[in-house]
């Protein structure tokens, strides 16, 4: 039930509250609520994810610099892209929104200039020939890392665990097997869970078969 209240799926955890016969410890339409704005951030849509947290709770913002920095830095980049997928592109919007949104903030925080100015070096190389560390800003690894720590936050100010029991075993568990491995203890090559979606390209905020986010995993 913790996994399923903590990772964002609705649906599952009132179904599984049903069958064991308990009480869900949160209020399910607050979880609709931030599934959506994790499908939002997912879709690349960052100006509704952002006012659906405020919305939901204006303090998460108002409170957090660094993640508010990380999702106008996300909008930025999603213009950027949507600039520069054709020849002709406007990049004005880009660079109004630069200037009103993120200007003003980088002198705050000495990363949040960094970010601004290697997010704006989209705007100089072709995005087809990128270094990595400019190409990583339009790979939707970037969505999802900033859709996590918004559903870590969402989680925090509502007074919930901001990960899942699950989650804190799988990393004792990996590390007690990096433990054993360097003690050379006799154990098969891989000892996959298969609870990790990092090797499944597919968490990208669409919905599975049941209506549930499948971007909230990690």
């Amino acid at each position: 039930m913790d996994y399923l209240i903590s990772e964002g799926y609705p649906l599952a955890a009132t179904k599984f509250a049903a069958e064991a016969n308990i009480q869900p410890t949160v209020d399910i339409d607050s979880m609709q609520e931030r599934v959506e704005i994790q499908s939002a951030i997912h879709r690349g849509d960052i100006q509704t994810a952002i006012e659906n947290i405020n919305e939901l709770n204006p303090q998460i913002l108002d409170s957090n610099p660094t993640l508010h920095f990380a999702l106008l830095r996300l909008q930025l980049v999603e213009l950027i892209r949507e600039c520069t997928s054709h020849p002709n592109g406007d990049i004005t919007p880009a660079l109004n929104f630069a200037t009103t949104q993120l200007a003003p903030r980088a002198p705050t925080n000495p990363e949040f200039l960094e970010d601004l100015e290697r997010t704006m070096a989209l705007l100089i190389f072709p995005p087809d020939n990128l270094v990595p560390p400019l190409a990583s800003l339009l790979h939707p690894s970037l969505r999802q890392i900033v859709a996590n720590k918004v559903n870590e936050a969402i989680l925090v100010s509502q007074r919930a665990p901001k990960e899942a029991k699950l989650r804190v075993l799988v990393r004792l568990r990996a590390w007690a097997e990096q433990k054993a491995r360097e003690a050379k203890k006799d154990l098969p090559p891989t000892l996959d869970l298969g609870l990790d979606l990092e090797d499944h390209p597919t968490s990208s905020g669409v919905t599975q078969g049941n209506g549930e986010a499948e971007g909230m995993m990690t």
